[in-house]
């Protein structure tokens, strides 16, 4: 009998993680299921319990469940605690369930994927929720010279700056007070989920300056977009999915899939669905 995995989110009908981990499955030889599973917004626990009584191996976890997954976890890796979520779920060999993030991670590397270096440079994250504070630690480990965190909410921001000071050069404050020019642009916001773009400057973008949406669609975000028109090279998030996912196949199989493949796949899959 195949191992089982899931992704469990709320929807999760639009997730790409079964294509993803099939294709890592049928490239490594691994011989597993995995199916997406829509849990009650109310009942996280009981529903990743039952996945586990039926013989359950591993799980991922997206919105808005990672808070959930965090707090169930009876062992949590050190980057989870940093980001306060946990998007990887594993089922030890005593049952115990491990929680582990693997999105900043992913993130990281999909940057060094397209060649973009964080060592030295100057770099602006928008957003200050969730999204931004499970990518931090990763960044930071890559040595910017400064990493500025900016946000509709000012408090929020500063907040988390501090939260992350021990790690690097990290500052935090509203979007008003934005100055300067930054070699690496990323919105972690929800602007682009409703299609908005955050009030930036024009003047954000140093000479070959690099735009990146944790977001990704068969078209370009409002915000790269908006960043293209101002000379940055626009990169979405398509990449960064399938690199938290290849960790998270690595976690559950100890066998590391190669995600350039797989990038092209979903990329071509994306185009299509549209």
């Amino acid at each position: 009998m195949a191992d089982r995995y899931a992704v469990f989110g709320n929807p999760v009908a639009h997730s790409k993680s079964p294509l993803i981990h099939s294709a890592f499955a049928e490239q490594t030889g691994q011989t597993l299921e995995y199916t997406a599973v829509e849990a009650p917004q109310d009942d996280f626990a009981g529903a990743w319990l039952r996945f586990v009584q039926e013989g359950g191996r591993g799980a991922n976890v997206t919105v808005p469940f990672k808070g959930d997954a965090y707090a169930l976890s009876a062992t949590l890796s050190h980057r989870a605690r940093r980001a306060q979520a946990v998007n990887t779920l594993i089922v030890g060999g005593n049952g115990r369930t491990y929680g582990d993030n693997t999105d900043g991670v992913g993130l990281a590397r999909d940057l060094a994927y397209h060649g973009v270096a964080l060592k030295g440079r100057r770099v602006l994250i928008v957003g200050a929720g969730g999204a931004v504070r499970g990518v931090l630690a990763p960044l930071l480990e890559e040595e910017p010279d400064e990493l500025v965190i900016a946000n509709r909410t000012a408090e929020k921001a500063v907040a988390l700056a501090e939260a992350f000071s021990d790690a690097g050069r990290v500052t935090g404050g509203g979007l008003e007070a934005i100055s300067g020019a930054f070699d690496l642009v990323i919105n972690g916001s929800s602007a682009s989920l409703a299609g908005d773009l955050p009030p930036l400057p024009d003047t954000l973008f140093a000479p070959g300056a690099t735009a990146y949406d944790m977001m990704y669609g068969a078209e370009p975000t409002v915000f790269l977009r908006w960043a293209k028109a101002q000379g940055a090279t626009p990169t979405d998030g398509l990449g960064m999915l399938v690199e938290q996912a290849a960790e998270s196949f690595f976690l559950w199989r100890s066998v590391r899939p190669d995600t350039a493949a797989v990038r092209a796949r979903l990329r071509d899959a994306l185009g299509k669905a549209e």
